[in-house]
């Protein structure tokens, strides 16, 4: 085995841990919608889940572990990714805050940023945004 197959292979085991994390989050207000489906696909095939392995986690999400990624963008990346799942619904309960404080953490935040992410993360998917940040957003390229 090459040394490339073996970053392969565990990127490849960080995006099963991710996935599962998404598919855990997404399952925490009940049932799956057809919109959190919809994701679910989606992110499994940005993250390169096979079908079989989409069924394995779909069945058992827990059993997976995170493997944060080293870069900070990347977390950053993955926290958006739960974001999307969560507001599918267009809102978040408690169980879900629960979860993404949890998965926050597993990603190597401390409890501080993680709540400072999380608080300002769900004033943004809520449409909760002052003038200064509408107008950096708009601005941004």
């Amino acid at each position: 085995m090459s040394f490339t197959d073996l970053f392969e292979s565990g990127e490849h085991k960080r995006n099963i841990g991710h996935f599962a994390s998404i598919v855990s989050m997404a399952a925490a207000d009940g049932a799956l919608n057809a919109d959190e489906e919809k994701m679910l696909r989606r992110f499994a095939r940005k993250l390169d889940i096979d079908e079989p392995e989409y069924d394995q986690v779909l069945k058992t999400p827990n059993k997976y572990p995170i493997n944060p990624p080293n870069d900070a963008n990347r977390r950053l990346e993955r926290m958006h990714d739960l974001f999307e799942i969560i507001f599918a619904d267009h809102e978040i309960d408690d169980n879900e805050r629960t979860l993404i404080v949890k998965y926050a953490i597993g990603l190597g935040y401390t409890e501080v940023l993680a709540a400072k992410l999380i608080k300002r993360s769900i004033e943004i998917y809520q449409g909760g945004l002052d003038m200064e940040d509408y107008r950096y957003l708009l601005n941004k390229e």
